[in-house]
């Protein structure tokens, strides 16, 4: 189990946080917008994975804002259930046009969190990295959620993390893109068989998103 923050040091860190955030706003001189490759270049192959487009709605990449995405499922034929890949990439988050966090936008889409807790993957490349894993609800239908955030040289699960290094690095590099990667996954073979299938389309996944995502 992972330590919970008192209501007191929440406090003291949002306020911090949303200080620095006002300031870095105030004290924008022009970012330094640093080239990417269109996260449409993400292969449909991946492993033995095969992905499909799922294009949102106008509205909502308005919504979300984002500079660049993609949308896609990816089946295999061994798996009991296909794999839902969401990137969102951001230019820059100075002028609002920040990462929206699932932990708020899957309530809103009428996804109730039944667990949340924090899984560390082995990639290929030896590093460890930490991901947010939720078990969300909708009536009858249960699904398996990771997702984090990466840009800028780093992968963050934390979101007060992730707030904390992009003032960082407005500040010392006059950077705040990043993206939100997400995966979803149905829980109809139970858990511990979909937690696994996350667990290795990540690591398949790992390696592209090094190339896609600016360091």
């Amino acid at each position: 189990m992972h330590n919970v923050p008192s209501p007191i040091r929440l406090r003291i860190t949002a306020a911090v946080l949303v200080g620095a955030l006002v300031l870095m706003h105030t004290v924008s001189h022009g970012e330094s917008i640093v080239a990417h490759q269109s996260l449409r270049e993400l292969p449909y192959t991946l492993g033995d994975w095969t992905g499909e487009d799922r294009a949102l709605q106008e509205r909502i990449v308005r919504a979300v804002s984002v500079s660049d995405y993609t949308n896609r499922v990816y089946f295999e034929a061994a798996a009991n259930a296909p794999v839902q890949l969401y990137i969102g990439y951001y230019a820059s988050q100075r002028t609002g046009d920040t990462i929206h966090s699932p932990k708020n936008c899957l309530p809103g889409a009428g996804w109730d969190p039944i667990r949340s807790e924090i899984a560390k993957i082995s990639l290929p490349s030896g590093r460890q990295i930490l991901v947010n894993e939720y078990v969300i609800r909708r009536d009858q239908n249960k699904q398996m959620v990771f997702y984090w955030y990466q840009g800028r040289g780093r992968v963050i699960a934390s979101e007060y993390a992730g707030k904390f290094w992009m003032v960082a690095d407005a500040i010392s590099r006059n950077r705040t893109d990043g993206a939100l990667v997400r995966l979803v996954t149905p829980l109809n073979d139970g858990e511990e068989k979909a937690r696994a299938r996350l667990v290795s389309f990540t690591q398949i996944l790992s390696p592209y998103l090094d190339e896609l995502i600016p360091k």
